[in-house]
């Protein structure tokens, strides 16, 4: 988690070590992921329509396996999507490289990489009172400034120096571990789930603006902030009970500092007592290994099939084009340059983050583009990652609640963001 310089760019170790990985396997790795979303959507149709004993009588396997029948259905679309896609036949739609080969062979070795580091190395950064230190230290911030707790800081560090499925991974376990509520976990999901700024940077480079990368950042990290204070305050986040996974409410005292004890000793004394609950050295390999497999084997399905539908509708019906119409006026009345060509790029990063400034690269005002792409970062839930994995994971949001928050979002940081390239072009 440690920010390090690394080929002239700051990232940290774990982006590090699982582009590594994906380098060593190079090709073999749509292999490998084929076989992972077809054997777990085989598994999934065994455990629903067989019920052996060996997965029903293991409380792991058939939290994995055994799931509700749309989410069996969701697996089973997403090994029919990647069989056709992988072996190149079936409908242009689906194995198009605008559409199911993007999410195959852009998305998810990535994805695969970075679940098998972050899930094994999870763990050590859950168990041995690294979250209690920094939750001590930062609730006096997070608390009145977003109504959160402290450690969940360190779920947007994850995000924004590493990758936002670090961040939407350890808010899931933090979730199911009754640390966070229902509201905290899915505000945290939806608000805290940076894009890191290693693919800002190629988002920027797209709309060939690589020169403006530190305003355009800057303007990035200001409008998520205006988004965070904001957006949760609104419905449907603000309608999430405050209680926990088991649907115990949150205990008011949870954060207080008790008399005479100093902020940092009190952290370190918290820190100290959850390491000496932590088992050995085998317990937590094998906790690493299982948050793996649930995450391999449960979020990759999901996101092959969620990804695909959403983009097969951007690429191939209008329907993002007519829901961009309502923004032109908003676009007009900031005096963006071509809002009309603008506004087809607002809706549409709801299916994926690249596609706004694939789109913009055509438009000519340096303005537009630098808005577009700001926008496209900010909104923050896409469809074709972050929004898959939210709903893969145990957080408690649908995705007619992530379509309501990316407009919630897209509404509060765009005029920050107009007003902002107004100072600068």
């Amino acid at each position: 988690m440690t920010p390090i310089s690394y080929q002239d760019a700051i990232t940290i170790p774990i982006a590090i070590v699982s582009k590594g990985l994906q380098a060593f396997l190079g090709d073999a790795i749509t292999g490998i992921v084929t076989f992972v979303v077809v054997a777990t959507a085989i598994a999934t149709l065994i455990a629903k329509l067989i019920k052996p004993r060996i997965i029903i009588n293991s409380h792991f396997f058939n939290a994995l396996l055994n799931v509700s029948p749309m989410w069996a259905i969701v697996r089973v679309v997403g090994a029919v999507f990647i069989v056709l896609t992988f072996s190149g036949i079936g409908p242009e739609a689906i194995r198009s490289g605008d559409t199911g080969a993007l999410v195959l062979n852009d998305l998810l070795p990535v994805l695969f990489c970075v679940f098998i580091f972050a899930g094994m190395l999870l763990p050590l950064l859950l168990n041995f009172g690294l979250l209690e230190l920094f939750g001590t230290l930062l609730t006096k911030i997070m608390r009145p400034v977003f109504n959160l707790p402290g450690r969940s800081a360190i779920d947007c560090m994850a995000s924004w120096l590493g990758d936002g499925s670090v961040g939407i991974l350890m808010t899931s376990k933090q979730y199911e571990s009754r640390f966070y509520t229902q509201r905290e976990a899915a505000v945290i999901g939806t608000t805290f789930s940076a894009v890191s700024i290693t693919f800002s940077l190629v988002v920027i480079s797209q709309v060939k603006l690589e020169h403006l990368f530190v305003p355009f950042y800057l303007t990035v990290c200001l409008a998520g902030i205006v988004a965070a204070i904001i957006v949760p305050k609104l419905p449907p986040l603000s309608w999430k009970k405050d209680h926990y996974i088991d649907d115990t409410p949150r205990h008011p005292d949870d954060e207080v500092i008790p008399q005479g004890k100093g902020v940092f000793s009190w952290g370190i004394e918290q820190a100290l007592a959850k390491a000496e609950k932590a088992d050995g050295v085998v317990h937590t390999l094998k906790d690493g290994l299982k948050n793996v497999i649930d995450m391999v084997f449960g979020v990759i399905p999901v996101v092959m099939a969620i990804g695909t539908i959403a983009l097969i509708i951007a690429e191939y019906t209008p329907i993002f084009d007519y829901l961009g119409m309502p923004f032109i006026p908003l676009l007009e009345l900031l005096q963006v340059p071509e809002a009309t060509e603008a506004s087809k790029t607002i809706v549409v990063g709801f299916a994926d983050m690249f596609i706004p400034s694939i789109l913009a690269s055509s438009i000519e005002s340096d303005m537009t583009r630098f808005i577009i792409a700001a926008m496209s970062v900010t909104q923050l839930i896409y469809m074709s990652e972050v929004g898959a994995l939210l709903i893969g994971s145990k957080i408690p949001v649908n995705i007619l609640e992530l379509f309501v928050v990316f407009i919630l979002r897209t509404l509060v940081t765009l005029p920050v963001i107009a007003g902002v390239a107004h100072l600068i072009f």
